[in-house]
């Protein structure tokens, strides 16, 4: 669970978790994912799964953007397995469910450990960015959420809109989180240029992906 903010304190305000080590094997890959939108809280009798697809659907842009763009990932997805596959042809394979195919860049077949470094910022007082507007432990399982494949179908709300086959996405499972942090701070944009309960995000990645420098088949 993440401290209180104790009256007064102001911002930013930071924590740490990490829960194991980091393998040694792997290349380090490291980018920055951006969100900007409703985070809110959920509950017993609310899940917020349209929320959590909606910021999934923000995080599929720019991952697919991610693996045309990266030299070494853009190389090692010209590999070829099995029947003539690329890596992320053999994924949508693995990862096919509730009428989408997912690609996680951070899976079980081939990326070791991920680790995030998240800012969050919002429009709250000194002192209150813990408590007010949900609370963030809550906010942050929603985002874990909405970073990784859904788990059941009716974690998606719609069917793949143009250009979400395949549908790209950081976390096969948020399992595969070695370490995070949050650093809590204020939004200082004009309320009327954002929502005033909107949140904006930017989250540090670093994964390994094994076989980004060698040749790598899960098949063999």
């Amino acid at each position: 669970m993440l401290p209180e903010q104790s009256e007064g304190e102001t911002p930013p305000f930071e924590t740490f978790h990490k829960f194991e080590d980091w393998p040694d094997e792997g290349e380090l890959v490291e980018f920055r994912l951006a969100y900007e939108g409703k985070l809110p809280a959920a509950s017993q009798t609310n899940k917020r799964r349209p929320e959590k697809h909606a910021i999934r659907k923000q995080i599929h842009l720019q991952m697919a953007e991610l693996w045309n763009q990266h030299e070494p990932l853009r190389v090692f997805n010209e590999q070829r397995w099995g029947d003539n596959e690329s890596p992320s042809e053999f994924l949508c394979k693995q990862y096919a469910r509730c009428g989408y195919r997912f690609i996680p860049l951070v899976n079980d077949w081939f990326t070791a450990a991920c680790s995030l470094d998240i800012l969050f910022l919002r429009r709250d007082q000194p002192g209150s960015l813990i408590r007010s507007g949900g609370d963030i432990d809550n906010r942050i399982k929603i985002l874990f959420d909405a970073l990784r494949m859904p788990a059941t179908c009716d974690g998606v709300t719609e069917k793949p809109a143009s250009g979400e086959d395949p549908f790209f996405c950081l976390l096969e499972d948020d399992r595969l989180i070695t370490d995070f942090k949050v650093t809590t701070d204020r939004l200082l944009t004009p309320p009327g240029e954002t929502r005033e309960n909107d949140v904006k995000l930017i989250i540090h990645v670093k994964t390994q992906i094994v076989g980004l420098t060698n040749e790598f088949n899960p098949l063999l």
